[in-house]
Formats: C-alpha cells, structure tokens, sequence
C-alpha cells in the first residue's frame, strides 16, 4: 500500500516509516499540515497516518478539509492526546481509527493494513492503460497494441498491481502482499517464476520491453519507448 505519514516529530517518524517499509508499504512523510493536505489532496494514497497536533494547520482541520472536498481515503490518527473526548472529536472530524502514544508496531501496521482494505467509495477505473497496454477490470482481458494477452489469474493480478503502480518501483514484499496476500517472505521464488511468465507473455512477442527488473530493488512497469 501506498501510505502518507504526517507527523512532525522526526523521531517518531523515522520509526513509523521504517516499519512500515520494512512491512512492504510505499511511506512518504510530511511534517507539515498545509503540506500534508496539499499532497493528500493530490497524489493517491491508500491509508493516511495523521497526527493531531501539527504545525501550520493541525490535524483535525488537516482532516476536516480533506472530508469537506468529498475525499474518503482511510484516515488513522496518531496521537498523544488520549481523552475520551479528544478520540470522539478525532473520529467525528473524519478519521477512521485513533491511536495514542505510545503505541505497539505490531498494532499500529495491524490498523493501516486493516484500514487499507476497506472500500473507499470513489469511482474506480475499470481499463487501466500504461502505453499501448490496456487491462480490463471488469472483462479480465489483456491487449498490447490491440493483440490480445492470454493471462492466468496470478499473472492478471500481478500486472494489475504493476500498472496501477506505472513508472515506479514495486518491490518483492510489495507483490507478495498485493499478489499473494503474503504479509512475510514464504522464501520461494513464486515473485520470480510469476515476473518471467509475465515477461514472456507481454514483452518477447513485441520489440521494446515494457516490464523491467531494477537490481536489488524490484520491478517496474512503464511504456515501451
């Protein structure tokens, strides 16, 4: 999942981002709120981690003005303040879940990953297109440059997450969390064997390659040049 981590204290920060990339997830931080509601209010995420208290503008009105422009993108706060009142205020602003300071890792990645899997109720494309690369959602079909691309279920999904995931790298962890529901590493080459049939299917038969490896890092899908 793609996260976006607000939170001004650099330490706490440092520690959220590191157990949430270690855990697979793609986290950018922000310190700032204006700069939080900015990037929230631009770039697609899939779980917002947002702290209450926040300089330039706090995270009830960070939350607030994002619910207010009709975006429904899951909302954890993390915060300090721990108050019956504060937690009830924090949900009716807008978020989703509430988790105080300090707090285990163990239940914090439980909370995002739990939050990551509801719907999020905004309209949903159901052709993806990278180039001259179309997927259909909804027909389960596959074409490059208008010839169809027989594909396996496993091998749809895989494509699926590296087209939504256009121009950037899309690690090992990632595919098996998104592709195989795996939260840890089975130590099998299932990544490998599936990323080669893929290849072969949506590469070999064209003259430029669309599906790259990036040593020690992943894979990343972006249009033939």
């Amino acid at each position: 999942m793609r996260v976006l981590l607000i939170e001004d204290d650099e330490s706490a920060a440092r520690y959220v981002k590191r157990a949430l990339e270690e855990s697979g997830h793609v986290c950018d931080v922000l310190s700032d709120g204006h700069d939080g509601l900015f990037h929230a209010s631009r770039e697609r995420y899939d779980v917002l981690v947002v702290d209450r208290m926040l300089p330039g503008l706090d995270g009830l009105a960070l939350v607030r003005a994002l619910r207010a422009t009709d975006n429904r993108t899951p909302i954890l706060f993390l915060t300090a303040i721990d108050g019956v009142d504060d937690r009830v205020e924090g949900l009716e602003a807008g978020g989703d879940d509430y988790l105080v300071k300090p707090f285990a890792l163990s239940e914090l990645l439980a909370r995002v990953n739990a939050l990551g899997r509801r719907p999020q109720h905004q309209p949903v494309d159901t052709v993806l297109r990278v180039g001259d690369l179309e997927l259909d959602l909804v027909q389960r079909t596959a074409r490059r440059g208008g010839t169809p691309i027989a594909l396996l279920a496993k091998e749809f999904r895989l494509l699926e997450v590296l087209m939504r995931n256009q121009g950037r790298i899309v690690t090992r962890s990632m595919l098996l969390e998104r592709v195989w529901d795996f939260h840890f590493d089975p130590q099998t080459s299932v990544v490998e064997t599936h990323i080669s049939r893929l290849r072969a299917k949506l590469d070999r038969p064209f003259p430029q390659p669309m599906l790259h490896t990036v040593k020690n890092a992943g894979y990343c899908l972006r249009p033939a040049r």
